[in-house]
């Protein structure tokens, strides 16, 4: 039987300020409360994660190994895997599972809406 401790992400959501700031990365539970103050991107980043599934903007930034490293020392254990199934979506948009919010999607909608309209004023206007 593992050691590992598993967390909901109803256990995330009692962690989300500055008191207490938990998330998820990568399905694995980190407490990041004493790395606001150092963090070079400012703590409003962290804090906007807050709670929640933080994969997509950790991988987004692209941090180094050593940023990686860091994360060792506030692990906390893992996502309950019948948790990182769940496919929740929070009031921004950003999905909860790690699973990516459709920002490629978001961007194409435009151009493509464009392109519709240019090929109908080319062939029936």
């Amino acid at each position: 039987m593992s050691d590992v401790k598993l967390f909901t992400y109803a256990d995330l959501e009692e962690h989300k300020s500055r008191n207490s700031l938990w998330l998820t990365i990568h399905k694995k539970v980190y407490d990041v409360t004493a790395f606001l103050d150092e963090h070079p991107g400012g703590d409003e980043v962290l804090l906007e994660e807050a709670g929640r599934d933080g994969t997509e903007a950790f991988e987004d930034v692209g941090h180094s190994d050593e940023a990686r490293d860091m994360l060792l020392k506030m692990y906390l254990g893992n996502l309950n895997p019948a948790e990182a199934a769940k496919n929740t979506t929070t009031a921004n948009g950003k999905a909860q599972s790690g699973t990516p919010a459709p920002s490629a999607a978001r961007f194409l909608m435009p151009i493509m809406v464009i392109l519709a309209w240019w090929v109908y004023r080319q062939y029936f206007a």
